[in-house]
Formats: structure tokens, sequence, C-alpha cells
């Protein structure tokens, strides 16, 4: 009995990670270029340009993210403080949709 009580635990548990990984999947190479062709994403400069516009510094990271459908690209800057700022931008209009500084 005990067995089976941690089996479905774990099955759980499995099936949460799962939906949350679903969530939120990276776009892969060949995805962001078929986008950014078809019109849907904007080019990764434009999206620098708009990023370092909002928050000046060298880019450290950039992601693109699929959440419920919307591309949202993720973006992390060293300010020339040593900050680290992590910016998200909407993929298709550049709109800024958080920021925050990172400790």
């Amino acid at each position: 009995m005990n067995l089976s009580i941690k089996f479905v635990v774990t099955l759980l548990l499995f099936m949460v990670l799962l939906v949350f990984a679903n969530a939120q999947a990276d776009v892969k190479q060949g995805k962001v270029i078929e986008l950014n062709q078809q019109g849907v994403i904007m080019s990764l400069q434009q999206i620098i340009d708009k990023a370092t516009a909002i928050q000046p510094g060298n880019i450290l990271e950039t992601e693109l993210d699929e959440e419920d459908g919307l591309y949202i690209y993720e973006l992390e800057i060293l300010d020339d403080k040593g900050q680290v700022w992590e910016l998200e931008l909407n993929a298709q209009s550049g709109e800024l949709l958080e920021i925050e500084q990172e400790d």
C-alpha cells in the first residue's frame, strides 16, 4: 500500500511539472527564423534596440519564449553600474511587458 501511494504522488508531481513546462517553452532557432520571416515577431536586433533604449547597457542573454500563444523576448542587460536587468518584451509589438533588477 505504501509503495502505491508513493507512486501516485510521484506521478502527480510529474504531471504538474509537465503542465508548467508546457506553459512556457523556449522557441527553437529554426522556428524563430520562420516566425520572423512571416512577420509574426520582430527581429532580435529590433528588440535589442527597443530594450537598450529602455535600459541602456550590454546584452548578456536573450531568449524567445512562447507563453499561451504569445511570443515574448526575455533579455538580460548589464548596466554601467554593474547591475543586471531582466526585460520582457512582446515579440510582435516590442511593447515592454516587465522590467526588473536582478539581485
